[in-house]
Formats: structure tokens, C-alpha cells, sequence
């Protein structure tokens, strides 16, 4: 049975689309979850809510308990994760405003664990595919059936913050062939993987990071922007959510961790 879990992001503190909501407190081997853990329905569909940052935003990116989220929303029966992520645009063409599902990532986070796996095991997880392959194609043709500016792939820069890049940086990461930079999908969507849930982020771009000259980024810009998208991301959860569970599984999400160890 089909159970999605919702990670909000920026901007995304609640969904304001779950019917009979619960929130619930969970116990998890590696500390408390970022904030209380909402349960509750739409469109029928079983959801569990967690706010990546808490509710009031109080926790940086460096911050999150990425492996309590991960293991609450396992321990709960998702099968499925839908991640918002604030992102800032490495590309011309990726404007703010637009939504993107990015298929690619380059980690240069450097104080995170990646792994649920530190003690006699050691799982070498395949990443080369690191987002599910079939959520995003559902996801970003539910953006282009409501007519939304958007990106079906991208390769996303994923950097320590909460500082924002340099313009030495940001013109590094173009030349590296990143589309977009964010802080937050990783760990978390490593972690997805070796949990066997599919894993999709929707990208909202706020902003131009600070390559482009006369556009640089800054915290009220990205909030602005930030708003009109949330509205966007909670139409295409709620247009594709029915439709999940007739994925197939030929993403090979769920079965990844049973070829990781040596």
C-alpha cells in the first residue's frame, strides 16, 4: 500500500491539504525528527508531513536530523517521499519562479552522515540514478499539464550553508555543470535510498545565487519568490498523489540497499 511522506522545505512549514490530521511524536534510534510528525490523508492517500527545518524554520541545513526524518517516515510505511527544496539558479534559463526536479547531484557538504550503516556493516549504495527516476516523470508532467515554467531534470549543487555562495563559487559550480544550488537534498536522498523509498525533490528557484551580476541573492528575494511557489508544489502534490500507486517498480528504489554489501 502506497503511503507518501511530505518533507517541507523552505517555505513549506505545513501542507494546509491534510484531512484529519494527527500529530505524533516519534522515538527514533538517532534523536527527535525535526519537528512533531504530522499524519493524515489527501485525496484518501495516507501522507506523513515533516517540516525539514521545524516549524518555524529554527533549524539550519548543517542541523537537520536527516537520519531521524528518514527512519520516522520508514518506520511509518512511506513508501514514497515528495521533498520541496529552496533552490537558487546556476543557469539563465532556470528562472526564478520555475520549478525544477533535478535527476543529478554534486555533494560538497562536508559535516554530514550519509549512511544509517556505522556499525559491523558497510552499505556501498548505488546512487548513479540518486532521485526516483518514476516519481520525477510523474511529478514534473503534472507541472506541465498545469502550465507551470519548469525543468524535468537538473543537476543540483548541494552546498554545507547556511551561508550563501561566494561569486568565486557560484561561477565554480557553473563550470562543474551545476543547474541549480541548494543545502538540504543530501544527505537526505542517500538516506531515501538506503531506506528502499522512492525519493523525488521539486526544486522552487528563488533567486539567481550570486553569479549573475546585478541579481544577487538575498533573503527577501528569495521569501518573495519562495511564496508563489509553495502554492505551485502543493497543486502538483495534490494532482499527482492519486496516481503514484500506479508506478511500477521498475525504478529499482525499493531493492538498491540488498546489492550494497560486499
Amino acid at each position: 500500500m502506497v503511503k507518501v511522506g511530505i518533507i517541507g522545505g523552505s517555505g513549506v512549514y505545513n501542507t494546509k491539504l491534510l484531512k484529519n490530521e494527527e500529530k505524533i511524536k516519534i522515538n527514533t534510534p538517532y534523536g527527535p525528527t525535526s519537528d512533531l510528525v504530522t499524519t493524515g490523508t489527501i485525496n484518501g492517500v495516507n501522507v506523513v508531513f515533516i517540516p525539514r527545518h521545524g516549524s518555524k524554520h529554527t533549524i539550519n541545513p548543517t542541523n537537520v536530523n536527516y537520519r531521524a526524518n528518514i527512519w520516522a517516515l520508514k518506520e511509518l510505511g512511506v513508501t514514497h517521499i515528495i521533498a520541496s527544496n529552496a533552490v537558487g539558479s546556476l543557469r539563465e534559463e532556470y528562472k526564478p519562479g520555475d520549478l525544477v526536479f533535478p535527476d543529478q547531484f554534486i555533494d560538497r557538504t562536508t559535516k554530514r552522515i550519509s549512511t544509517f550503516y556505522e556499525g559491523n556493516k558497510v552499505a556501498h549504495i548505488s546512487v548513479a540514478e540518486p532521485f526516483c527516476i518514476n516519481l520525477n516523470k510523474l511529478l514534473s508532467s503534472k507541472a506541465k499539464e498545469a502550465r507551470f515554467r519548469y525543468h524535468n531534470k537538473g543537476c543540483a549543487i548541494i552546498i554545507e550553508g547556511p551561508r550563501f555562495s561566494t561569486k568565486a563559487e557560484s561561477k565554480m559550480f557553473q563550470n562543474w555543470g551545476g543547474d541549480i544550488i541548494g543545502m538540504t537534498t543530501v544527505p537526505e536522498c542517500v538516506l531515501a535510498r538506503e531506506a528502499g523509498i522512492c525519493y523525488a525533490s521539486i526544486g522552487m528557484v528563488t533567486d539567481y545565487d550570486v553569479w549573475k551580476e546585478g541579481d544577487e541573492v538575498s533573503t527577501k528575494k528569495l521569501i518573495d519568490t519562495m511564496k508563489q511557489n509553495v502554492e505551485k508544489v502543493k497543486k502538483i502534490i495534490t494532482e499527482s498523489i492519486n496516481e503514484i500507486e500506479k508506478l511500477d517498480n521498475t525504478c529499482g528504489c525499493k531493492d538498491a540497499i540488498n546489492q550494497a554489501f560486499m
